[in-house]
């Protein structure tokens, strides 16, 4: 079993501005719902595999540092990443939040990022950042990667 973890933007946006930022050599396929669904395996270079699609009426939800967390953008990009449960995994989640410190810097969208589809990390409401669950980003030590 491996870990993933979701970075959703949402809004209106191209997936193809989010994989010019955070995977330009991806390739484009399309889901089955007739979606664009763009692909990078990056586990050499990363340690990961990307995906970014597009979707509208989303539903999601996660453990925070308060409780439960719920959020229902209209229209969204997802980006995941997808990487191994072994000792590599430290790089990989080193450069999956420094992919993702690119695109919220290029980004100005509403964000969360969210770890094996349970647990909150990171939200972005309004242009204010905030970090969830203090001990996961010291135990990867990759605190100082996104300016807070």
């Amino acid at each position: 079993m491996g870990i993933s973890y979701r970075l959703t933007l949402a809004g209106e946006i191209p997936p193809r501005d989010v994989v010019e930022v955070a995977a330009p050599d991806a390739t484009e396929a399309r889901t089955p719902a007739g979606n664009q669904l763009f692909s990078s395996a990056r586990y050499e270079e990363s340690g990961y595999l990307m995906n970014v699609s597009s979707g509208s009426n989303g539903y999601y939800d996660a453990e925070d540092d308060d409780g439960y967390w719920e959020w229902e953008p209209a229209e969204y990009v997802n980006i995941s990443f997808d990487m191994g449960k072994d000792d590599e995994a430290v790089e990989g989640v080193t450069n999956m939040v420094t992919a993702v410190a690119r695109v919220l810097a290029d980004r100005p969208e509403d964000a969360a990022l969210v770890l094996n589809g349970n647990w909150l990390l990171l939200t972005r409401v309004a242009g204010t950042l905030r970090r969830h669950r203090a001990q996961w980003w010291a135990h990867y030590g990759v605190d100082g990667l996104i300016p807070w």
